[in-house]
């Protein structure tokens, strides 16, 4: 249109508001270092080993006898699936759930959380966040108008000699309680908590959920890892202590549960008064998850009903295997000189890195961490991935808490015999 009298090409910003600051994003990054240049990838979260056998035979038969499947279910659930989580919850709460109600399916926990901010938090509201964080909960409330307070969890050094385990870092209950205001309209609660592996003692929960009573707040509490814990230490769920049921949201997991990340199968269960608009939100965003992936889920829930507490669960086998191979990964890490943070829970280990500065080319025109900085020189000279823990640091905490990165070790034996390959060749040249 050669004669049209304006410039054709759009000049005014297109993206929302809620999009500025946003736009970076470490896995992008560092998902692409770990493709370019590692060998082994301890790097991102998820297994490198296949999902139960009895959930693969679950999928195969949800894929060939009933081509329903196929199709469309209930928007908010696949009936035999919101309905064996009801009883497997019921069990764990020790209350009644209606499977309609008081359950929703998700496509994965991050659609949840998603769900969850976008249904409670308002432009001006605050929600308390425990740092270190898993990166996308502090983007996701920011893209619902909330404002992030964050509180630490601060270390303590061990006693004996003994290496440090996640229950050393700890909340200060002064500190905690100070973030509370007329303002905060929620806290988010990761137990087990990624990076970290803390699980959360009773006494720290009983202190959390006493504050959210006294402050009428509601707790967004995240248990993707619920049935990852080590060294015969409980996973409590906080829904279960006095005051918390009707203020509370649990977010689970198939992926985590079930060592199948790529289903994306996620669900919440809370209060139907707090659900409704969980369900409102997902149903004018991605109305419906996979039909299939459900219904395996749910044989796979069946199973573990039946077995509850028993050898033969995979919730009891997989915590066993996942706990040998954690100490396998901190003994290859303590022989390179690395200092391992053990641990309680979840599938990642946070290793202290201070005493490899002087491996690290300084970058002087760099405004990155330290451990940014490490880890991408891991990965291009030493062909291993990890992820820096400063990446689960708000912006004005970045810089304390970058002396450490997070590996995973949910992987096949042959992936950490690899790592340790690698780590110890990387300690004859620093003996050499």
């Amino acid at each position: 249109f050669p004669s049209l009298p304006f410039q054709a090409k759009m000049s005014r910003p297109v993206q929302a508001r809620r999009l500025e600051g946003i736009d970076k994003n470490i896995w992008v990054e560092f998902v692409k270092l770990a493709a370019t240049y590692s060998k082994v990838n301890l790097g991102q979260g998820f297994p490198d080993f296949p999902a139960p056998d009895f959930l693969q035979e679950a999928l195969r038969r949800a894929l060939g006898e009933n081509h329903m499947l196929h199709q469309y279910t209930r928007g908010f659930g696949h009936p035999p699936l919101v309905k064996v989580l009801a009883q497997f919850f019921e069990k764990l709460l020790g209350r009644e759930l209606d499977p309609m109600t008081n359950v929703m399916v998700t496509v994965g926990a991050y659609q949840a959380l998603f769900c969850c901010f976008q249904a409670f938090v308002d432009e001006g509201d605050e929600v308390i966040v425990i740092e270190p964080f898993f990166d996308c909960y502090e983007t996701m409330m920011k893209m619902a108008g909330g404002t992030p307070v964050f509180v630490p969890l601060r270390p303590k050094a061990p006693k004996d000699g003994k290496l440090m385990s996640s229950a050393d870092w700890q909340l200060d209950p002064a500190e905690l309680a100070s973030k509370f205001s007329a303002r905060t309209k929620a806290i988010v609660l990761n137990s087990p908590n990624n990076p970290l592996g803390k699980v959360f003692s009773r006494g720290e929960l009983e202190l959390i959920a006493e504050l959210c009573v006294k402050h009428d707040v509601l707790c967004i509490s995240d248990e993707v890892y619920e049935w990852l814990v080590y060294d015969g230490r409980q996973h409590i769920r906080i829904a279960s202590l006095p005051g918390m049921w009707d203020r509370t949201v649990i977010i689970g997991s198939a992926g985590k549960t079930f060592s199948a990340t790529g289903w994306k199968v996620g669900w919440t269960v809370g209060p139907d008064r707090l659900l409704q608009h969980l369900r409102t939100v997902h149903q004018n965003s991605v109305y419906h998850c996979a039909t299939v992936a459900q219904e395996a889920v749910a044989q796979g829930f069946q199973r573990e009903l039946m077995l509850y507490g028993k050898p033969d669960s995979y919730f009891v086998q997989l915590p066993r295997e996942l706990q040998r191979k954690r100490d396998l990964l901190v003994q290859s890490l303590l022989a390179v000189g690395m200092k391992p943070i053990v641990p309680e829970g979840t599938y990642f280990l946070v290793a202290d890195i201070s005493e490899f500065k002087s491996d690290v080319p300084d970058v002087p025109s760099s405004d990155e961490p330290y451990d940014y900085r490490f880890a991408k020189w891991m990965i291009k000279n030493k062909g291993l991935a990890a992820i820096p823990l400063s990446a689960f640091y708000s912006e004005g905490h970045k810089n304390s808490h970058s002396n450490f990165i997070r590996f995973c070790f949910a992987k096949e034996e042959a992936t950490l015999k690899a790592a340790n390959d690698i780590l110890q060749k990387w300690k004859q040249e620093k003996t050499s």
